[in-house]
């Protein structure tokens, strides 16, 4: 089980990311102008940018948890269920979704600092 508050702390710890309140209520987690996760401190999903090989890995594994997210789910988006998702597992998504939208040389950055490159 993940709470709202740990998926936006998670998502903010990356490398210039901010939220934006856009559409009313719907927080957005953004690098840059654009938009890896989002979600409402309300609500009982968030949403994710991923693979379209990704997400069917994702539902596949586990279809009470990932779902493809609304409208933008044929994009490869995947929508996660807080009561059930693993929290460690919530930040790697994060963390990928925010590799699939930061410009390459913040990832670079990224990836020398953690040891990866």
């Amino acid at each position: 089980m993940a709470t709202f508050e740990e998926f936006a702390d998670s998502a903010l710890a990356l490398p210039r990311a901010h939220r934006q309140i856009t559409w009313g209520s719907e927080h957005t987690f953004r690098v840059g102008e654009k938009i890896f996760a989002m979600g409402n401190p309300d609500g009982a999903h968030v949403s994710l940018k991923a693979s379209k090989e990704d997400q069917a890995e994702l539902i596949a594994a586990d279809p009470g948890t990932f779902s493809p997210a609304p409208y933008v789910g044929r994009f490869g988006w995947v929508r996660a269920a807080l009561d059930s998702v693993d929290p460690d597992e919530l930040a790697e998504l994060l963390t990928e979704a925010w590799r699939r939208t930061a410009p390459r040389r913040l990832v670079k950055e990224f990836d020398e600092a953690a040891g990866r490159a």
